[in-house]
């Protein structure tokens, strides 16, 4: 059985390590020391040479973050309000801890500098960008309306994929002679969906144009969906939080 300081103790690193809440300075210091960290392993990035500092940068700060994945493995279950061993197996596979292991490989690349596909877990280095939002309020907010607004996007979402699928099975029928085949028919209809405009494929005919200037104008209004149900979940997020902080200041 663990010792309730042993209790107290991961509950607190856990406390730490996440972010930070309004009176937690230690928590506060370890996110923005964790940002700062972040920021440098991404300078050899900017750079196409090589270099002993880039080396030693991949190096150290892989360190960090192996040591920061590991605080966050053992407290996973104060993550999920699950104190069994499930926690510590589902974490592994969330979104930021698989982030974290490809932004942790290629601090292993000196090291293998010799294999041809090893070196392209380099590209793990640019996902390091990806844990700054794990540090962000504003995301962790939007993260939240896209979950309680998962069945009106959703709704959207199937919306878009129907009518993608719709305009491409007619803008190849009336027109085939500019497609090569029904993905590049596809892929037309997505570039005007999300009015892009790549104009590498575009209709000839004046019914394909004409289908083209229809599929353009729902387009505008299909992206315009999901756009709409985020902002309004987000100001009403944020209202619920601003409320939630002005009742905590108004308590005894």
């Amino acid at each position: 059985m663990r010792s309730m300081s042993q209790i107290i103790m991961r509950k607190r690193l856990f406390e730490i390590i996440e972010i930070a809440n309004a009176d937690d300075k230690i928590s506060a210091v370890y996110d923005k020391a964790m940002i700062v960290i972040i920021c440098i392993s991404i300078i050899p990035l900017f750079f196409k040479t090589t270099a002993p500092i880039f080396t030693m940068i991949d190096i150290t700060t892989g360190a960090i973050f192996i040591i920061d994945y590991i605080l966050r493995l053992i407290t996973a279950d104060y993550r999920y309000n699950k104190h069994s061993i499930t926690s510590f197996i589902r974490y592994p596979f969330s979104p930021f801890a698989i982030i974290d292991v490809l932004s942790i490989l290629p601090a292993f690349l000196p090291l293998n500098a010799g294999l041809k596909l090893f070196r392209l877990l380099r590209l793990g280095k640019a996902l390091r960008t990806l844990k700054f939002l794990r540090y962000s309020k504003s995301f962790n907010i939007i993260m939240e309306v896209i979950h309680n607004q998962k069945k009106s996007l959703a709704a959207v979402c199937y919306l878009a994929f129907g009518y993608v699928l719709l305009s491409a099975l007619i803008m190849y029928s009336v027109e085939p002679e500019s497609f090569e085949n029904f993905f590049y028919a596809v892929y037309w209809s997505v570039v005007t969906l999300t009015t892009v405009g790549y104009g590498d494929i575009y209709p000839v005919s004046v019914i394909g144009r004409i289908v083209s200037m229809l599929s353009s104008f729902m387009g505008i209004a299909i992206v315009a969906l999901p756009t709409g149900i985020i902002t309004a979940g987000f100001m009403s997020e944020l209202e619920h939080k601003h409320d939630e902080i002005y009742n905590d200041k108004q308590k005894p």
